[in-house]
C-alpha cells in the first residue's frame, strides 16, 4: 500500500480560504498512520482527498492498492431502524462474518447486536460503525475521530485489537489525542495551518502492541517532537 501526494494546493469552493499550498507527503506500508493537528488545518479535508472524496485540487495524489481505500468518521450512522447483528451480516462479504464474534466482544458491542442503531449510545454507535468497516475489503482504512466518545481503556483495547487482527492492513488514524498517536502509530504526519513552513512534517511514533510496556521516556520525548511541530 502506497500514498504519494505531491504539491496539493486547495481552497474551500464555497470561500477563498486557502488550505494547502504545495503540501506533499507519503504513507506506505501496513500499520497505524497518524494524522495530527489542531481543528481547522485540513485534516478530514486531506483524509478525503487521499480516499477520493474531494475534488477540485491541483497536484497529484497517486495510490496503490489491491483492495482500495475506505473512509469512516465519527457522525457517521447505520440506519436507525436497523437491528444491528443484523445489519452486520448483510453488508460483510461471506469470508468476514467469521471475524464479526471476535470485534465484537473485543469491542464491548456484543449487547447491542440485537438493538436498533438508533437506541445506542454515542461511544457504542461509534464502535459499531467502526466494526462495519473493518468487516469489509481495504488496504487503507482512514479513521476519522472515529473513537470519539468512547473511554480512553476502550479506545486502547480497540486499537490493540485492531493492530493484531489486521497486521497486513494500513490504518490512517485522525485525533486529537497526541499520547494515543504518539504511543500507538507508527508514524505520526503533523499538519499545521497553510502559512506555516513546512505544513506537514512526519514524526517517527513508537508502535505500541501491548507486548511490552511503552518506554516512558521515548513517548516523552514523541509527544514533544509532535507538540513542536504542531
Amino acid at each position: 500500500m502506497l500514498i504519494e501526494c505531491h504539491d496539493l494546493n486547495y481552497q474551500y469552493p464555497s470561500s477563498s480560504t486557502q488550505v494547502f499550498q504545495g503540501l506533499s507527503c507519503r504513507i506506505s506500508g501496513p500499520g497505524f498512520h497518524a494524522l495530527f493537528g489542531p481543528s481547522g488545518v485540513g485534516k478530514t479535508t486531506l483524509a478525503k482527498m487521499i480516499a477520493g472524496l474531494v475534488k477540485g485540487f491541483s497536484g497529484e495524489i497517486n495510490v496503490k492498492t489491491k483492495a482500495g481505500i475506505l473512509y469512516t468518521y465519527n457522525l457517521e450512522r447505520l440506519p436507525g431502524w436497523s437491528v444491528v447483528g443484523e445489519h452486520l451480516k448483510e453488508i460483510s462479504p461471506p469470508d468476514k462474518t467469521k471475524y464479526l464474534q471476535n470485534l465484537t466482544e473485543s469491542f464491548g458491542i456484543e449487547e447491542c447486536l440485537k438493538t436498533r442503531f438508533s437506541r445506542l449510545s454515542l461511544g457504542q454507535q461509534n464502535r459499531t460503525n467502526l466494526t462495519r468497516y473493518l468487516l469489509q475489503d481495504f488496504d487503507l482504512l482512514i479513521m476519522d475521530e472515529s473513537l470519539a466518545n468512547v473511554d480512553e481503556t476502550t479506545r486502547e483495547t480497540i486499537i490493540l485489537k485492531i493492530k493484531s487482527m489486521f497486521s497486513q492492513k494500513a490504518f490512517l488514524y485522525i485525533s486529537h489525542n497526541v499520547v494515543e498517536v504518539a504511543k500507538f502509530c507508527k508514524e505520526i504526519l503533523v499538519l499545521r495551518d497553510v502559512r506555516k513552513s513546512p505544513q506537514i512534517t512526519a514524526i517517527k511514533g513508537q508502535d505500541h502492541t501491548g507486548e511490552q510496556p511503552p518506554d516512558r521516556r521515548a513517548l516523552e520525548q514523541t509527544m514533544l517532537e509532535i507538540v513542536h511541530a504542531s
